[in-house]
C-alpha cells in the first residue's frame, strides 16, 4: 500500500498559572494545559495520526505519561520522534490538517507560526501543514473553557 491515512485526538484539561503550548508556539493565555509533558494537545494529535497512519500505535507507548524521560518534555522533540519511527518504516508525510477545538483564546493571529513550527520540525513545507481552528458556541468542556481539544489528520505515502 503507497498512501495511508491516520487520525489523531487528543485532549488536555486547562487551569489557570499553566503555560498554553500549541503547534509548538507558546500562545499567551491565562490559562494552560495541565499534562506531564508541555501539553501541547496539537503536536499530541498529530503524532498519534503520524504513528497511527503507519500502524505504530499510539503516542502513549511510545511516550509513556508515566515515565520520567518525557516530564515537561518539549512535544517537539515528540514530533521528530514520532517522524523517525515513521521513516524507520519507509514513510512519509504528505500532509496533515489539524482542528483545534477552543473557546478563549482566539488562536487565528498564531496558526500561521504554529504550521511552520512544525513544518521546521518535521523539514516539510508549510504548504503541508494545516492548521484551523474552531470554538464550540460555549458548549461542552471547550466551550466552559475547562480543556481543549484537536483533532488531526495524517496522510503519509511509502518511499
Amino acid at each position: 500500500m503507497n498512501f495511508r491515512i491516520g487520525q489523531g485526538y487528543d485532549v488536555h484539561r486547562l487551569a489557570e498559572g499553566e503555560t498554553l503550548w500549541l503547534g509548538g508556539v507558546l500562545i499567551p493565555h491565562h490559562k494552560g494545559t495541565v499534562a506531564h509533558s508541555d501539553g501541547d494537545v496539537v503536536i499530541h494529535a498529530i503524532c498519534d495520526a503520524i504513528l497511527g497512519a503507519a500502524k505504530l500505535r499510539d503516542i502513549g507507548t511510545h511516550f509513556p505519561d508515566n515515565s520520567d524521560d518525557f516530564k515537561n518534555i518539549d512535544s517537539k522533540i515528540l514530533l521528530k520522534k514520532s517522524q523517525t519511527l515513521l521513516h524507520d518504516k519507509g514513510y512519509r508525510i504528505v500532509n496533515i490538517d489539524c482542528t483545534i477545538n477552543a473557546q478563549q483564546p482566539k488562536l487565528k493571529p498564531y496558526i500561521p507560526s504554529m504550521e511552520q513550527t512544525m513544518a521546521d520540525v518535521l523539514n516539510i513545507g508549510c504548504d503541508q501543514v494545516s492548521v484551523k481552528a474552531t470554538t464550540t458556541e460555549k458548549l461542552g468542556f471547550e466551550g466552559s473553557e475547562e480543556g481543549i481539544s484537536v483533532n488531526a489528520i495524517v496522510l503519509i505515502k511509502k518511499g
